[in-house]
């Protein structure tokens, strides 16, 4: 008795004491292969820092398929880690937005989130024979004080299979949740200058819906005049500029690079100007980058891009009795970039529309810097050299695929690492500029051949522009925007949270053929292997019994 006594009181304060040093010294094992439920170092230190309360409201809650009660456990674990480093600042709830007293009452509060900027979702499902639809939120809004922020927790690769997608959600969720808390916690935002004094032909207003996304997460300056210095801006972005560069302003362009600058190049290798219904002429355009370009590593030809996987234009293809019949007909000039490098700006984003794009190439004599691509063709291109006249016509036409074994193209790079100037050997001791010259300097750089990528549609007739990347002939909505804000982030994002979208979860889907074929076999296995089980455990406690009180 005295034995049994000691062995508790033995295990008892084991216990007690394991229980005490876990309250002194935190920590979790992640056991997964993937580190499905470990958060980055960045995120940790953003919800360690939080100074105000945050409240995560989460709508994707309710009667779901598999793959989005998959998306909502991946959300609540992430949270749940979330909560863990908030030092109590971070709480959160999920609800079921259809869950209501009436349908008036369920359409309200379907018309309050999607005012509040949450996308709806449809769901089909078949029960019983019948073919049901349900509406979902696969969304959340943070808050904190007065301020809230829509998080999409459903984006993905819309040529992706529906369990891809949602396996890139998961993915993404960490990063969604984080950057909206950043948002919220940060009062002193980056300074993003906007050199838009050489883009002369385009209307602000085909730049608003870019600006208006940016100004939620960064100060927005526009560079409309010439400055002294971009020095005092975390990054520059160029966008779709059509007037040459002078000397002088390349010149305060490199050195900004040098100083450690971060600079984002939205610029077109052609110039395409409408001469009438039939077409476009298109000839080079001649920036003065080049030479800038070519120092840093890239070239942007003066050419357009035909692709095989491209977006579609309306085309009126003949007459339906006494009226023109319409048609959304393949535009080789209009790629759909869905070819993407390794890096975390562009994982897990959607196709980027682009317009007229030209091809970029990468050359030799840049020691010292990493170009790493991130928008690529398809391999099923051709170029055309300019000048030329691209006729619509051309879309009425069938293409031949023996023409169009171009191979894949590159679209946009990110250089990064040590650079030299431009005007190295090139400043003499007497020129003013001399005494703040900088012949090296670290940098960041993404160039982009096609301008269009940052420039919105606009709706004319009701007098009010379109959201970045969106097509008319199609009314998707391509990946264009969380290209730029994603390139931004990583130029500017010293916590490095941006790496968290570098997170990969592998899909380890069944075999459903050798599922099918063995399916009588698991299902005995599974019925009769715990039973034989649980028979050998009772024979052998049996025979240790009977063997101790004999």
């Amino acid at each position: 008795m005295k034995k049994i006594i000691f062995r508790f009181l033995f295990v008892l304060i084991i216990l007690a004491g394991l229980n005490w040093l876990a309250s002194l010294f935190f920590f979790r094992w992640d056991l997964t292969e993937d580190n499905r439920y470990t958060i980055s170092d960045a995120t940790k230190q953003l919800l360690s820092n939080l100074d105000k309360d945050v409240i995560v409201n989460v709508y994707l809650s309710g009667e779901f398929p598999p793959g989005f009660e998959r998306l909502e456990s991946a959300t609540r674990e992430t949270l749940e880690e979330f909560k863990t480093y908030s030092n109590g600042h971070l709480s959160f709830q999920f609800s079921d937005p259809s869950d209501a007293a009436s349908e008036d009452e369920r359409k309200k509060q379907y018309q309050n989130l999607v005012d509040r900027g949450l996308r709806p979702t449809n769901l089909f499902a078949n029960e019983d024979g019948k073919r049901t639809e349900k509406l979902i939120f696969p969304g959340a809004i943070v808050q904190a004080d007065t301020l809230a922020i829509p998080v999409q927790l459903l984006k993905g690769n819309k040529s992706s299979t529906p369990e891809e997608q949602l396996n890139q959600s998961y993915e993404n969720v960490e990063f969604q949740l984080a950057s909206a808390i950043r948002v919220l916690d940060n009062p002193a935002k980056k300074k993003v200058g906007l050199l838009v004094n050489h883009t002369q032909k385009l209307p602000p207003a085909r730049l608003s819906d870019l600006i208006a996304t940016m100004q939620q997460s960064y100060d927005v300056f526009m560079v409309v005049n010439d400055p002294e210095t971009y020095e005092g801006l975390d990054a520059l972005m160029v966008l779709k500029p059509d007037v040459p560069f002078s000397e002088e302003e390349k010149y305060k362009l490199d050195q900004y690079v040098i100083g450690g600058g971060k600079a984002l190049f939205f610029v077109d290798g052609a110039k395409v100007d409408s001469v009438s219904l039939e077409g476009n002429y298109v000839q080079p355009l001649d920036l003065n980058l080049n030479d800038l370009f070519f120092r840093w590593g890239a070239r942007i030809n003066n050419n357009l891009v035909k692709d095989l996987n491209c977006a579609t234009i309306p085309m009126n293809v003949g007459n339906m009795g006494d009226k023109p019949e319409i048609k959304a007909v393949p535009w080789r000039f209009f790629p759909l970039l869905n070819n993407f490098g390794p890096s975390p700006i562009t994982r897990n984003t959607d196709a980027v529309y682009s317009r007229f794009l030209s091809s970029l190439d990468t050359v030799g004599g840049a020691p010292g810097i990493q170009k790493i691509p991130l928008l690529m063709t398809s391999p099923y291109t051709n170029l055309v050299n300019t000048p030329a006249l691209v006729g619509y016509n051309e879309a009425r036409q069938q293409p031949d695929p023996a023409e169009y074994k171009g191979g894949v193209k590159l679209a946009a790079v990110l250089l990064e690492g040590s650079f030299n100037s431009l005007f190295e050997n090139r400043i003499l001791p007497n020129d003013p500029r001399s005494k703040t010259f900088k012949a090296t300097g670290q940098g960041k750089i993404i160039i982009c051949a096609d301008g269009d990528v940052v420039v919105n549609d606009y709706d004319y007739r009701r007098n009010t522009p379109l959201p970045l990347g969106y097509d008319r002939a199609s009314s998707n909505i391509f990946g264009n925007k969380d290209f730029v804000m994603h390139a931004l982030d990583y130029m500017t994002d010293e916590n490095g949270i941006i790496n968290s979208r570098s997170k990969q979860i592998s899909i380890r889907a069944l075999d459903k053929i050798a599922v099918h074929k063995d399916k009588k076999f698991w299902q005995v296995l599974n019925l009769l292997l715990p039973l034989v089980i649980l028979g050998i455990f009772g024979a052998i406690r049996y025979y240790i019994r009977r063997r101790k009180f004999a």
